[in-house]
């Protein structure tokens, strides 16, 4: 991540935390000069009749940018630059993003064509999670991912890419999530995959194709905890102007839904998975749900080990009924992997 407050003032990320650099542009203007050689070669503009922009660069890296009169102290500009290494589940492992038990019930559970939220904070991991879990499609399955701006990186061939449009400078030509949902389903998909549910519509659309045939579809959603997805979603839907209750929302969610990876970052900069929740349907207006696998809480930030919550899924014989092996141990508090340093 590469910041700008004005043009004296830089900072970027490095192992999970900010810092700030000695690079100094030489004055606003100059500032304005780079951004404007950056949005011009991926045919866009930044001026005072549309002073912000918020687009994907040639090499996949993100672009947002804010200047004057919305940037009252210089131009705000931010890069997110993504790693040209994809990583696998072993590298998650590695950095105690997760558990070798969780990490292996996570690949069964694509394998068996679970539907799968993958929940958590803006830079929290959600992409990297999501690109990793992709990794586990059956290469003959069509696989369709939508997004705001194309940020998955699917080690896939058949592989359908869709990317929204923002409205022109008069308002115009807009393509959203919702569209790009409903004219994925006209391709024949085996899964759907929303890189980040924005808005109520797509979301409904996403829980209806989830509901229709499309198992084993995926997306992302910002939230404060697992449960907090629920409401998230439901205030989405009542923001878009649906009237839709929340009961039937919550309804299609249970119905759709088979897990929530819950993503958060520490206080010490590192990306962890807190929670792999199932939900098991609803009682009355209440979506009920289980833990599978938890981090316990820690008092100074810093990520703690991903145990097992010692009980059995239920959606353990959807994997069965997939003949998929995986040994229950994996889901019992005090067990490592097996020989080989994978559960068989």
């Amino acid at each position: 991540e590469i910041m700008t407050s004005g043009p004296y003032n830089v900072w970027v990320e490095r192992n999970g935390r900010t810092e700030r650099t000695d690079v100094k542009f030489d004055d606003e203007a100059h500032l304005r000069r780079i951004l404007d050689r950056i949005v011009s070669r991926i045919g866009r503009r930044i001026d005072e009749s549309s002073p912000k922009v918020d687009a994907r660069l040639a090499d996949g890296s993100r672009v947002h940018a804010i200047i004057a009169p919305l940037a009252v102290d210089g131009t705000a500009l931010t890069i997110r630059k993504f790693s040209e290494d994809r990583f696998t589940i072993q590298d998650l492992v590695s950095f105690g993003t997760l558990s070798p038990a969780s990490a292996h019930f996570l690949q069964r559970a694509v394998e068996a064509r679970l539907s799968i939220l993958v929940a958590g904070g803006t830079g929290s991991g959600k992409t990297t999670t999501l690109n990793m879990l992709s990794q586990f499609f059956p290469k003959h399955e069509r696989i369709v991912t939508i997004e705001d701006l194309a940020e998955l990186r699917l080690d896939h061939e058949h592989w359908i890419r869709l990317e929204g449009r923002p409205p022109n400078i008069e308002g115009k030509g807009e393509i959203t999530l919702s569209t790009l949902v409903k004219e994925s389903l006209r391709m024949r998909p085996d899964r759907v995959v929303v890189g980040e549910i924005r808005d109520g519509n797509a979301a409904m659309d996403m829980l209806q194709a989830m509901n229709t045939g499309h198992e084993g579809s995926m997306g992302t959603v910002h939230a404060n905890s697992p449960r907090d997805c629920f409401t998230r979603i439901d205030g989405m839907v009542a923001i878009a102007g649906m009237k839709i209750d929340q009961k039937a929302v919550f309804a299609q969610i249970a119905s759709a839904v088979d897990l929530i990876v819950f993503q958060a970052r520490m206080r010490d900069g590192t990306r962890a998975v807190t929670h792999v929740s199932e939900i098991t349907g609803m009682e009355g207006s209440i979506i009920s749900m289980q833990d599978v696998f938890v981090r316990p809480a820690n008092a100074g930030g810093v990520a703690t080990p991903l145990e097992p919550a010692g009980l059995i899924p239920t959606c353990y014989q959807k994997i069965l009924d997939a003949d998929l092996s995986l040994d229950r141990r994996v889901f019992l508090t005090g067990n490592e992997v097996g020989s080989g340093g994978r559960w068989r």
